[in-house]
């Protein structure tokens, strides 16, 4: 395996690790695209070290597939600042990546797949329903509701698996978590700048803005390549049930893989899913069941 580094060209310059398999020739590449917030080319946070797409490049080599990983805008060697990027731009990021990674000599452009995690997986999805060339699409931890929708289902689904205090601490203060994401929403609907300040807190309003509006399943009913979704059973972040709106949605349907103790950060969970353990979660690499489903699909 070698890897290389790669700057993604344009008026939003992006940097990025073109990873490549041993041996020479022309490769077929996936170009992976990390979840929301401010993460660098491995999927790493500076609180968190997701490390998703780094270890799905260096699995993808091992089975003989080429990759490209980019940093974010305003993250790492990527210029410019995050928090102004809407959910649109970030689609259009990907797709320069896109070109920048089937203009390298050492890549097949004609067996280019797009392959993303959470955010990733809607950015993948839109390009693709825009009509860029792909051999098919990986979909980790893929929504098939309105952002908006979402939102509100984390908002239910998550603070039951709070640690014990934390929730008597809610309780206490009589803390509906529901009602203050809905109020929340409000705020950003009626703000009208990229970045701005909800709850005391600098937020990405536009991207909110336009993850809540979107509906991914516009995109997927465009979509003309193959595609895998992959969901944990254990996700808190995406509903699980969205695996098969995603197969109902995608014209030609998509091969589907619900693996029941994987949660959103793509590691095993023993016992009831819990925002709690993800700490202790992500000191293990992300699940060999996920990256053997997606290197064995994309070869």
């Amino acid at each position: 395996m070698r890897e290389l580094p790669l700057r993604v060209p344009g008026e939003h310059p992006l940097g990025g690790t073109l990873t490549l398999p041993d041996g020479a020739g022309s490769h077929p590449a996936v170009l992976i695209a990390s979840g929301s917030g401010p993460l660098d080319r491995n999927s790493n946070h500076r609180r968190a070290r997701f490390g998703v797409a780094r270890q799905l490049a260096h699995a993808l080599a091992a089975g003989g597939l080429a990759s490209l990983r980019y940093d974010k805008r305003g993250i790492g060697d990527s210029p410019g600042h995050w928090r102004t990027a809407g959910l649109h731009d970030n689609v259009d990021d990907l797709g320069r990546a896109r070109e920048a990674l089937a203009a390298r000599p050492e890549v097949d452009p004609d067996r280019i797949l797009l392959a993303g995690h959470s955010e990733g997986a809607i950015l993948a999805a839109a390009l693709a329903a825009r009509g860029v060339p792909t051999s098919g699409v990986v979909l980790l931890s893929m929504s098939g509701a309105p952002g908006e929708d979402v939102l509100r289902w984390q908002a239910r689904r998550i603070p039951p698996t709070l640690p014990a205090p934390v929730r008597g601490l809610l309780g206490l203060f009589r803390v509906d978590l529901e009602k203050k994401v809905l109020a929340n929403h409000d705020r950003v609907r009626a703000t009208t700048t990229d970045v701005a300040r909800i709850g005391g807190a600098k937020v990405n309003a536009r991207w909110h803005r336009e993850f809540m509006s979107h509906d991914p399943r516009d995109d997927l009913r465009r979509i003309g390549a193959p595609v895998l979704a992959v969901t944990g059973g254990k996700d808190l972040q995406v509903d699980p049930a969205h695996l098969q709106v995603v197969a109902a949605t995608v014209p030609g349907g998509a091969w589907t893989a619900l693996l029941p103790d994987v949660t959103h950060a793509l590691r095993r969970q023993p016992g009831p899913p819990s925002m709690g353990a993800y700490r202790k979660e992500l000191r293990q690499p992300v699940d060999q069941e996920v990256l053997g489903t997606v290197v064995g699909w994309c070869r």
